[in-house]
């Protein structure tokens, strides 16, 4: 008894031995943390390892957070490539199929935008198709692209008949068919110019809703219209990434719930061919939505159902009923075609409203659309509603330059919209001749400024084979308004969301300030950090494509460490001398690189 009490109260030379084992791993832990923490080997184990880290969507916000940090202080760390079985390579965040099938089928809720939480985000690279070709250029794109940088054989399969595309070779070709337009877009066009002023400047800006591979919106190009296409993310696959790879202005958008992103009164023509939007469901909030949308003395086009379709009969009924109510003119109906003219004023919608339609509450803001419900009221037009009309607003192009009516309701805002086109014109001119950018050539179609404010950066391009997706952030003064006014085109957006846009879909992007993106202009506070940001933009920007940015010494320094980080080459270069001399300008370029399982 007295042996067995005595080897309870002392350890044994084994247990002695299993305490100091336990010691040393606790200290040699301790160790390892400090050294993967403090020193350049630490980095190159996080390098190695990012691949786990950042494509985790439940590694945590502690693991993500440190990664990020890592990657802001040039700590060599390298993004890699996502796991494809993880992240295909159209992947689209915000309209991603496996999130959105949860939710609700009621007005199409779930084919809208519904993005994943900061923390869900991935911290990789999106991968390229395997045999992925730099884009075709302009204008020859708009006929043929390269089929392995899509390799989506649907449309051509199911639409082939129609016109709108088919493989040949190497390539996707697009003849410039359509559903309703079977001999083409351009016979098309030449048709609906007999009751439109297509021709000669009146109109400019057009939205084509539902529009497949956009070649209405294509062809319109050669009149000088500027069409914004959209489609939602559908069965079809990637019709809306066969647009940008054609060169055509295009958008992933789904008419729901909530209103499309864009100002009040801001198009001069709507069209819809067979687009399948049920205009008069919901108390017609579709067609109220449509005519927010649409400029006064502006033309609404439908061809195909329900205009005089067999078998919707009273569709097609309610749906003149409901334009009779908007007090929209019949111009004509030719066929499945249908085409109505909007009133220059409300007048006429005032005397009606008791009857069908009320008009919105004064302080209602038509041109609030960022994540704002669809209203079941009509929009009212503005003090300035005469100077907004088509007809009375300057033709194209010299609505470019002439300061717009709605730039006025900005503080100082004609002052500023003359200064900024002035300022745009000579950074533009210094991008070309100093810096030496790809923009005025061919290698340059596609262009994205995150931050447009009167669209000046935009305007300055006006005679290169560009067009521009002016961008203007959600939680800044709306001006986007006025760049419509100016013949331009643009959305709503906040840059700590992704972009709705497939992969590889521009050739070159410009950015403002960072902080200015990114920052609570109210609390001062960063809502997301500028590694998601540059991610985004490296998801959306060519392989070979030009990103340029304009900002504080100190922030270029932190996003040339990203940029190196996402493996662009990038260089760091002074503003022009007419500027104040505070900011610099980094020129980054993405690489073209080889996937492992191309190898």
């Amino acid at each position: 008894m007295l042996t067995s009490s005595s080897s309870t109260k002392h350890p044994t030379r084994q247990q002695w031995r299993i305490l100091d084992l336990v010691s040393l791993i606790f200290f040699g832990t301790i160790f390892l943390f400090f050294i993967l923490i403090l020193t350049p080997f630490g980095d190159s184990m996080a390098a190695s390892g990012s691949q786990y880290l950042m494509t985790s969507a439940t590694g945590g916000a502690t693991r993500r957070h440190h990664m990020i940090s890592l990657i802001e202080s040039g700590r060599n760390v390298s993004v890699e490539m996502c796991d494809s079985e993880v992240v295909g390579v159209d992947y689209m965040p915000c309209e991603d199929p496996n999130r959105n099938r949860l939710l609700s089928r009621e007005m199409n809720f779930y084919r809208e935008r519904h993005c994943p939480r900061l923390e869900e985000k991935m911290l990789c690279l999106v991968p390229m198709p395997v045999g992925y070709n730099v884009p075709i250029q302009w204008p020859d794109s708009l006929y043929k692209i390269w089929h392995e940088n899509m390799p989506y054989n649907k449309i051509a399969e199911r639409k082939g008949h129609q016109g709108w595309m088919k493989k040949e070779g190497p390539h996707f070709i697009f003849p410039g068919g359509g559903t309703m337009f079977p001999d083409g877009a351009v016979h098309y066009i030449e048709q609906l110019e007999h009751y439109i002023p297509i021709s000669g400047g009146v109109l400019r800006t057009v939205l084509d809703m539902g529009c497949g591979v956009a070649s209405f919106g294509g062809f319109l190009l050669a009149e000088d219209l500027l069409t914004f296409s959209f489609a939602p993310r559908d069965s079809h696959k990637s019709q809306i990434q066969f647009a940008l790879e054609r060169g055509i202005p295009a958008f992933v958008l789904m008419l729901g719930t909530r209103r499309l992103p864009f100002p009040a009164f801001s198009f001069d023509l709507i069209h819809c061919s067979r687009c399948l939007i049920p205009f008069t469901a919901y108390n017609a909030t579709y067609f109220i939505e449509v005519d927010r949308l649409l400029r006064p003395g502006g033309y609404l086009v439908i061809s195909g159902p329900p205009v005089q379709w067999h078998g919707l009969d009273k569709d097609w009924a309610d749906l003149q009923a409901v334009a009779k109510a908007l007090c929209y003119e019949s111009v004509v109906v030719d066929g499945n075609t249908a085409i109505w003219k909007k009133p220059v004023d409300d007048s006429c919608l005032k005397t009606q409203a008791q009857r069908a339609f009320k008009l919105c509450h004064k302080s209602e803001d038509p041109s609030y659309a960022w994540y704002y419900n669809l209203k079941k009221c009509v929009s009212r037009l503005p003090s300035v509603s005469g100077k907004l009309a088509v007809g009375e607003i300057p033709k194209w192009p010299l609505r470019l330059t002439k300061s717009p009516s709605r730039a006025a309701r900005f503080k100082n805002g004609n002052v500023d919209f003359e200064s900024d086109t002035r300022l745009w014109e000579r950074r533009v001119s210094y991008y070309k001749k100093t810096l030496n950018l790809k923009l005025g050539t061919q290698a340059v179609r596609n262009v994205m400024d995150m931050d447009a404010f009167f669209g000046g950066f935009a305007a300055a391009l006006i005679s290169d084979p560009v067009w521009v997706m002016n961008v203007v952030p959600y939680n800044k003064p709306s001006t986007l308004g006025v760049i419509f006014d100016r013949g331009l085109i643009g959305v709503y957006h906040d840059w700590c969301e992704p972009f709705s846009t497939y992969p590889r879909t521009y050739d070159f992007i410009h950015m403002g300030s960072v902080g200015s993106l990114i920052k609570d202009p109210v609390t001062g506070k960063n809502r997301c950090n500028i590694v998601d940001v540059i991610l985004e933009i490296d998801r959306i920007l060519r392989p070979e494509g030009t990103f340029v940015v304009r900002d504080s010494p100190e922030m270029i320094r932190k996003i040339d460490h990203v940029a190196r980080s996402v493996r662009w080459e990038s260089t760091i270069h002074d503003s022009e001398p007419e500027s104040n001399g505070k900011e610099r300008i980094l020129v980054a370029t993405k690489l073209l690189l080889t996937l492992p399982s191309s190898q």
